[in-house]
């Protein structure tokens, strides 16, 4: 892909005329999102449309993925942020951007000033995954670590953006924001045009709005749900309520969609076209990250897998023909590895026993033989005098194994308590 400005190719008068005249709802009209495909074309990736035999063997119906993490800067964010960027008048384009984001949005942001020869400050929390600061800084931008959260880094994007002049870019709340991120279902419907159900993880909305606007005016059949982190889900009690309402959001591991306000403009869209939203723990989701990674053999964040969540957990009933759109695949190593770990203990393939020993020589091993003799893996082990409530002649040991199920895990429990011992698990 070319790596000059001419990847966006909206001239700044054109793009002062139409940002003046904007639309006349929030719906972006059919004629906007297909400019916004010709915008995009040079610049964000078509990403490839995956078909999982798994999800279909599990679901009953044909599943495909629609590979947002694989999108240049690992995320649809550039798609949205590339557009608004691209129809800035040149005043503004002389004034910069700046935005706030933990990740995806901050390097869809960097990325496309570069590309257009904007200066580009991003605000991120001081607690931000390294790979997705480090990325960010290195599409060019100038990157403030404010606060602990995002809602502090936006409070000083904003005051940055009122003392500066530059323009600020909204992470979903902006009609060209949606626009771009619209783009993806044109992309599903060219791909699959039999779909019946279009599933779309929800942060703020602008994806799912997006996605909403350009299915829905072209195959008002097809259902649009949306999936939310269930420690930070607004939507559904926004939408029972009738209006936007800001919700207590607690951590998640989809931290990527972890927001607790909609936005103005796509709580009316997601009221309007989406058919259904529904939530996911957090242990569906490291279960759907397993899935992706072992056998689809794709790396997504949280965020992105939330909608195979959903598939997997049957909260999605009656598909038929469905799309699950990966958001994203921007992912810290070490979050990657927590969330495995996470995945295999909901997946009923790893648990953790305590067992109270004799303090003699040999009881380990006598242990170990008999996790062996189940077929079990022994991953960790920790030994200790002083655990709770343990007597002065015993010993207490957490056994970490690999199992095959819960199946396997019975019969694990079984041989230890025919041969007299009284394990208890303390991770399952």
């Amino acid at each position: 892909m070319p790596e000059s400005d001419s990847t966006l190719a909206t001239t700044p008068e054109a793009a002062a005329q139409a940002s003046q005249a904007g639309p006349s709802t929030p719906v972006p009209t059919l004629d906007r999102i297909r400019d916004a495909a010709r915008v995009l074309a040079p610049l964000a990736a078509r990403t490839p449309m995956e078909h999982s035999r798994f999800l279909a063997s599990v679901t009953g119906a044909a599943v495909h993925l629609k590979c947002e993490n694989l999108q240049r800067t690992g995320s649809y964010k550039i798609r949205g942020a590339s557009y608004r960027l691209s129809r800035l008048s040149a005043e503004e384009r002389a004034r910069g951007v700046v935005a706030a984001s933990a990740g995806n949005h901050a390097q869809g942001v960097a990325f496309a000033a570069r590309q257009l020869g904007i200066a580009a400050t991003i605000f991120m929390p001081i607690g931000v995954a390294l790979p997705k600061l480090e990325a960010t800084r290195d599409y060019g931008a100038n990157v403030e670590l404010v606060g602990s959260v995002v809602d502090e880094s936006l409070a000083a994007a904003k005051r940055y953006a009122e003392e500066t002049g530059a323009v600020f870019i909204p992470p979903f709340d902006h009609p060209d924001v949606i626009a771009g991120q619209a783009t993806v279902g044109l992309e599903i419907l060219e791909d699959v045009p039999d779909v019946e159900t279009v599933i779309v993880p929800i942060g703020g909305g602008g994806l799912i709005s997006g996605v909403a606007a350009a299915v829905k005016q072209l195959a008002p059949h097809v259902r649009i749900i949306g999936v939310q982190a269930e420690n930070a889900a607004a939507y559904p009690p926004s939408l029972a309520a009738g209006e936007v309402l800001t919700v207590r959001t607690t951590p998640t591991i989809a931290d990527g969609i972890a927001v607790g306000t909609p936005g103005r403009l796509t709580f009316e869209i997601v009221r309007d076209l989406v058919d259904d939203v529904v939530t996911v723990s957090d242990d569906e989701t490291a279960s759907a990250l397993l899935v992706l990674l072992e056998r689809a053999k794709l790396v997504v964040e949280p965020a992105g897998a939330v909608g195979v969540a959903a598939l997997l957990s049957g909260k999605i009933t009656a598909p038929g023909r469905t799309v699950a759109v990966l958001s994203g695949g921007n992912i810290d190593p070490l979050m990657m590895e927590r969330v495995i770990s996470r995945g295999l203990v909901a997946s009923d393939r790893y648990m953790t026993l305590r067992i109270g020993l004799p303090d003699r020589p040999g009881q380990l091993a006598v242990i170990s033989a008999l996790i062996a003799d189940a077929s079990a893996n022994v991953v960790e082990v920790l030994h200790t005098r002083h655990g709770t409530g343990t007597q002065i002649s015993e010993v207490q040991i957490d056994i970490s194994v690999e199992t095959r199920g819960r199946a396997h895990q019975a019969v694990l429990m079984q041989r230890l308590q025919e041969a007299g011992y009284e394990p208890r698990v303390i991770v399952t």
